[in-house]
């Protein structure tokens, strides 16, 4: 035993000794020299950041860290239309809606998880959550987003199409959810960075666009319980909607293809415009047990200014999702609007 104690503390010394004089460093470089493995880690690391991340630097350039954190407030509001049988309309607008939460992005790596604080202005408690991650890089995208969200709405049009009325009727028996993965690819990926004007981890120096073409994935929830409603309300509703319900459930498998723009218009100064219509096949339950397959169409839009100076960054994101799902009694047309501000700070830890 005091063989063993003295051999401690002989290591204990040589390490303070070593460590006095030299302090341990992360650096790529410093854990290069480590030995014959982590040199091969790093050079393999060094290769796949340049083959995912390699820009025309006239373009596009680093932010200079590898980590970044903003804080986001975001406000929405959801648009809920019905076109049913004998020509009738009905159309919902939900109550205005705010969250705010924290991302932490560490390179083309980004997670996030936004809660909703309307109840504090008289809102509905817990009425939205949303859980984001995301990879981006230079040469594709990966997102993953999951929305639930319990928001009341108002009856603002109802009844025959051209002669509706506006009854102003507030509506609480929404619940729906939401379920998207996308995964894209870039064509001109050296001269545009959508990252740069929606993910703040690259910066736009000079004005280029580019197509993009990938798969997405997404499912919906929707529940409308119509039973507290007036009765010249529920009288319209088809009478496919048993218990004057109206349930969907899909699962979508698409294609989604479009066209991003990054706009360098001042020193520090970014506009970015991304537009994608998504078209593919729908697989899923409308009013029934019985599944069907139909034809799923939707479309993004997304909208961006951008400041950057050293570390610090602040932009405005505007972000609409349209969805349409349709069966033999009814069209169902959904879009959420949203726009966000964002303010976060760049830091490296090693």
């Amino acid at each position: 035993m005091p063989q063993i104690r003295r051999l401690i503390i002989l290591i204990a010394f040589a390490l303070s000794a070593s460590l006095s004089g030299h302090a341990i460093s992360f650096a790529l470089d410093s854990i290069a020299e480590w030995g014959k493995f982590p040199r091969f880690c790093i050079n393999v690391y060094r290769w796949g950041d340049q083959f995912f991340n390699g820009y025309d630097t006239e373009y596009v350039t680093g932010a200079g860290y590898k980590f970044n954190i903003k804080e986001k407030n975001d406000s929405w509001i959801d648009y809920y239309n019905f076109d049913m049988p004998d020509n009738m309309r009905m159309r919902m607008i939900s109550k205005p809606s705010t969250s705010a939460g924290l991302w932490l992005t560490y390179l083309a790596v980004s997670v996030g998880y936004d809660k909703s604080f309307s109840h504090l202005f008289g809102g509905s408690d817990n009425a939205r959550q949303q859980f984001a991650y995301g990879f981006n890089c230079s040469l594709f995208t990966v997102n993953l987003n999951y929305i639930d969200n319990k928001v009341g709405t108002r009856i603002s049009k109802f009844g025959p199409r051209g002669d509706t009325m506006n009854p102003h009727l507030d509506f609480n028996g929404v619940e729906t959810s939401s379920l998207t993965f996308d995964l894209y690819y870039f064509f001109d990926h050296k001269r545009y960075s959508q990252t740069a004007a929606f993910n703040f981890s690259r910066i736009q120096i000079k004005s280029h666009g580019s197509w993009f073409l990938g798969f997405s994935y997404y499912r919906h929830k929707y529940n409308f319980d119509f039973n507290e409603l007036p009765d010249y309300i529920k009288e319209a509703i088809p009478l496919t909607w048993t218990d004057y319900t109206y349930r969907a459930r899909s699962r979508n498998y698409t294609i989604k293809f479009g066209y991003g723009y990054n706009w360098a218009f001042a020193p520090h100064w970014l506009m970015g415009v991304s537009e994608s219509p998504i078209v593919g096949i729908r697989k899923g339950y409308i009013n029934t047990d019985v599944e069907k397959s139909t034809f799923a169409m939707a479309n993004v839009l997304k909208l961006s200014v951008v400041w950057n100076h050293k570390r610090w960054f602040a932009g405005f994101i505007g972000d609409m999702n349209f969805n349409i799902v349709y069966d033999k009694d009814s069209t169902f047309e959904n879009a959420s609007i949203s726009g966000s501000i964002t303010v976060g700070y760049r830091f490296d830890i090693w």
